[in-house]
Parts: C-alpha cells; sequence; structure tokens
C-alpha cells in the first residue's frame, strides 16, 4: 500500500484524473470536431478593430498602426465570437525577438479582458533559465508559472491548446504540457471566474501573426 500511495504521487497530476474531454495534447489534424475560427481566408468568425491583415500563406498578421503601443485597446484584440464555458481553443502563433502576446478566456465581458477575464501569456521566454513565474510564456497572469518552459525561438512558429473544462485548466504549448490545476482554487482572491465567457488574442502593439485558430465547446 505504501509503495502504492508513493508511486501514485510521482504521477503526473493529469494522470490521476479521469476526465479525457481535456486536451492533454494538441488536437489531431483530422479532428472534424473543432470549429475553424480562422482558415486563412475568412475574418466572418472574429471581431477586431486592430490591423490584422491577411498574408499570401494565409496567416494573419497585425502591424500596428502609428501610436498603437502597449495592451490597452481592447477592441483591437481578436474576439471570438459568442460566449464559451468549457471548450477547447487551439492555434499558432509567431512573433519576433520581444514578442508579446496572451490569450484571454472566460472574459465576463469585452469592455476589460485583464480585469473580468484569465490570460495565458505568449512572451518571448526562450532560453530562459530563472524560475518561470506568470509573466514568462505559458503561466496564467496573477495565478501561476508554467511547469516547464516550452518556448521555442522567436520568429518560429509555435501551437498552443487551451482547455477549460469546469474549474480544471490545462495548457499544452508545443506539445508539452504547462499548466494543469484548478484555475479557481489557484487564482488570485479578488478575481472572479465567471461560468463562462468571451475568448479573445490580444494586441500588445506589437508584430504577431496568428494561424489556424480553431475552437469546440465541451
Amino acid at each position: 500500500m505504501k509503495f502504492f500511495l508513493f508511486c501514485s504521487l510521482l504521477l503526473p497530476f493529469s494522470l490521476l484524473l479521469a476526465d479525457k474531454s481535456v486536451a492533454l495534447t494538441h488536437p489531431a489534424a483530422d479532428d472534424s470536431s473543432f470549429t475553424v475560427v480562422y482558415d486563412g481566408k475568412d475574418l466572418s468568425q472574429i471581431e477586431t478593430e486592430g490591423n490584422w491583415q491577411i498574408q499570401k500563406d494565409g496567416s494573419l498578421h497585425l502591424t500596428p498602426r502609428e501610436g498603437e503601443k502597449g495592451w490597452k485597446r481592447y477592441g483591437s484584440y481578436i474576439w471570438l465570437k459568442g460566449d464559451y464555458a468549457d471548450f477547447v481553443v487551439d492555434f499558432e502563433f509567431n512573433f519576433a525577438e520581444g514578442g508579446n502576446s496572451g490569450l484571454y478566456f472566460r472574459c465576463a465581458d469585452t469592455i476589460d479582458p485583464t480585469v473580468s477575464g484569465f490570460e495565458i501569456q505568449i512572451l518571448d521566454s526562450h532560453g530562459e533559465e530563472k524560475e518561470l513565474g506568470h509573466h514568462d510564456m505559458g503561466g496564467v497572469i496573477r495565478t501561476c508559472g508554467p511547469i516547464t518552459n516550452a518556448a521555442k525561438p522567436a520568429g518560429e512558429w509555435q501551437r498552443m491548446t487551451v482547455s477549460m473544462k469546469g474549474d480544471r485548466l490545462a495548457v499544452v504549448l508545443n506539445g508539452i504540457l504547462v499548466q494543469d490545476i484548478n484555475l479557481r482554487e489557484k487564482k488570485p482572491k479578488d478575481k472572479e471566474l465567471a461560468e463562462s465567457g468571451k475568448i479573445c488574442i490580444q494586441d500588445h502593439g506589437l508584430p504577431f501573426t496568428v494561424r489556424n485558430i480553431q475552437v469546440k465547446k465541451l
């Protein structure tokens, strides 16, 4: 019995949970359960006032307009239409050296996602050897840092899959599980966790490119 308990403690927390609907890997290429939000041609499934432009390769590139700096231009974010309670959202992104963005979810409104929602940080953190914090790639802002540094170098395409089922949050970055937590237990005491809400990708006033955005409700 003691040996069994010891071994159980060594297993990743995700393996001890029976719920298989939370994505602990990236979706397969032929997974038809997802709704394509951006396929390289059609912007009808997103809402934004930002300068996001379709490229020849089908990616969606943000070029900040003159005077657009920082992140306090919430209408310029990429907003998925509708509300999402339990979901999996999957996308690829690319940024230059010093890049910064984020994936927001359970946003109670579109007024200010930094207040009403939660953010998975997207940041140029490749090669960081210090203890990772909530502002590093894959961290949950004001909540906890990632399990490990799975960030690729700036200029390379990266992939993120974010799952939310009830209170459980899982994040897979470049094929590696970097978050698997009970968000309600981990969140700051002064921050509410909405039962459902909006999903958006941040415009941080820096060049940023996304592609293959897809989502499904659980």
